[in-house]
């Protein structure tokens, strides 16, 4: 007598069981990192960006002065690390999981859309987080530049 020995994994449907469905899953989930990664500083309370500013140009005043007159630097402030930082980390894993499975679709030769799809949104996850924090770089340069190009100001009484 032949018994049926039915398995989780042979009861999933067929697409469930391919390297190219977690590929393009993993490269959706890295893209939709990407944006909240993002996005998600907005939500979080903050000051308006004169005060930012303006408790930037004191920061670097009082460091001056410090500096000037020979007093010992403060204390660091022990901060947290907020969740936002582990999502940048999490991208580019995320987007070199989905490559990487796409590949081994494209090994195991199964559907081709899996696996261009796959290779598809975890590139795209990447470059555009690489290119969003380069825009952001951009953008603090051209911040420094200006406070520096003030800098006259800054110490005016």
């Amino acid at each position: 007598m032949k018994q049926a020995q039915n398995t989780a994994i042979e009861d999933a449907p067929r697409f469930l069981r391919t390297w190219g469905f977690w590929a393009v899953l993993a490269g959706a989930t890295a893209l939709v990192l990407v944006f909240v990664h993002i996005v998600g500083p907005t939500f979080e309370a903050k000051p308006s960006a004169a005060t930012q500013i303006g408790e930037i140009a004191g920061e670097i005043k009082r460091s001056a002065w410090r500096s000037f007159l020979g007093l010992p630097k403060p204390e660091p402030e022990v901060v947290s690390t907020p969740v936002l930082s582990y999502v940048a980390i999490a991208i580019p894993i995320l987007g070199a999981i989905a490559i990487l499975l796409s590949v081994l679709s494209g090994i195991a030769r199964e559907n081709w859309r899996y696996s261009v799809y796959g290779t598809t949104l975890g590139a795209t996850a990447v470059l555009f987080h690489y290119f969003w924090w380069l825009a952001v770089l951009a953008a603090a340069v051209i911040l420094l530049v200006t406070i520096i190009e003030n800098i006259g100001d800054i110490f005016s009484f």
